[in-house]
């Protein structure tokens, strides 16, 4: 009965919030924000069942989801992925690329720290300007997205785990730099005789205001008494694409060749974006191989003319787990895991993500 009740009362809580969630925001905000890219997934193992992993996202995965999923690493989680962004090289964007390195160590019997680093470029970009505007004349520039995060998750009891992290932005041209400050954090509610029912909420992206500087926003001109003039242009400072998002998951068990089938759905709501729905299905064999398939959707995602983002909805991904020693007394051991997932995009090729980590 006590299970019963709490169970009723975190439906209630989620309901009560989603709500909220679903009235909030205003269309005339939408795409103001700074810092998009920390609403794009770098981890390969995540990104192949969408937005659906809030709820019961583990290990270093839970960076972008959850970091309350962090509480679940068991001594050391190392991890490693490459996105190419929209095709990559071959893609639209010409080498658009996301690098991704995480960390995570239990420090103590119920916490776990952690620290991971995302870096994004987009290959040599030829120089133009208001006198010599043919490429190719002026050399190239190569600007960098990166983020730093440092988080702590928490397992308060065996049900309920929490956690937060702070992350710093920086992006940078030649001539142009901007960083700011924001920070993250998520519940997971465990529950079930065999912990199979998720419940998860997390808060991203909320920090102060990202603005740029640099001699890249001035602008020199000669006057016809040829004195020279140099003025500056101000950036505006740009609110963090600050995000809610709600998940739950449920894990279908089978005895038989240790399979399981997790059914996984959440609810994002974009301050600056349309809100987006997430479903997903994982499926394990052995716990060695996982197939994961979702699909993303959001408002007018199905129109050409409407549709306010290059995502298509689809993703899809596996993973192959190798032990490398044998399971201890608890059932643990230490693995490699290979990573691949795909998202679909139009008119922008598909993104590709291929990952490795180490779990002892």
């Amino acid at each position: 009965m006590k299970t019963f009740y709490r169970i009723f009362a975190v439906v209630v809580l989620l309901a009560t919030v989603s709500v909220s969630a679903v009235q909030a925001g205003n269309d005339d905000r939408r795409g103001t924000a700074g810092a998009s890219e920390l609403l794009i997934n770098p981890w390969a193992r995540s990104a192949g069942w969408g937005s659906a992993g809030v709820a019961c996202m583990r290990g270093l995965d839970a960076f972008y989801f959850n970091v309350a999923g962090l509480s679940f690493t068991h001594k050391m989680d190392v991890a490693y992925s490459n996105t190419q962004l929209y095709g990559g090289k071959s893609g639209l964007m010409g080498a658009a690329s996301i690098n991704a390195f995480g960390l995570a160590v239990r420090v103590f019997d119920a916490g776990v720290m952690g620290v991971s680093v995302m870096a994004m470029g987009f290959g040599d970009i030829p120089v133009t300007t208001v006198y010599s505007p043919e490429a190719g004349t002026n050399g190239t520039f190569s600007p960098t997205y990166m983020n730093i995060n440092v988080a702590y998750a928490h397992s308060f009891t065996r049900s309920v785990h929490g956690g937060v992290n702070l992350k710093v932005v920086n992006e940078s041209t030649d001539n142009v730099t901007a960083s700011g400050f924001a920070i993250d954090a998520g519940i997971q509610y465990v529950t079930g005789a065999n912990d199979e029912l998720k419940f998860g909420i997390s808060l991203k992206n909320l920090g102060f205001g990202l603005s740029y500087s640099g001699t890249g926003l001035s602008y020199t001109h000669v006057n016809s008494v040829e004195n020279t003039v140099t003025a500056m242009h101000p950036s505006v400072d740009m609110e963090m694409p600050t995000c809610l998002n709600i998940g739950i998951s449920y894990d279908f068990l089978f005895e038989k060749w240790d399979q399981c089938l997790t059914v996984a759905g959440s609810f994002t709501s974009n301050a600056f974006l349309k809100d987006n729905f997430g479903l997903g299905v994982e499926y394990s064999l052995l716990n060695l191989f996982q197939l994961r398939c979702g699909y993303v959707f959001q408002k007018n995602i199905f129109s050409d003319s409407d549709r306010t983002t290059a995502n298509t909805g689809l993703c899809a991904g596996a993973s192959v787990k190798v032990p490398i020693t044998k399971k201890d007394k608890e059932g643990n051991n230490t693995s490699l895991s290979i990573d691949y997932s795909y998202r679909s995009a139009s008119p922008l090729n598909g993104t590709h993500s291929v990952g490795a980590s180490l779990r002892f």
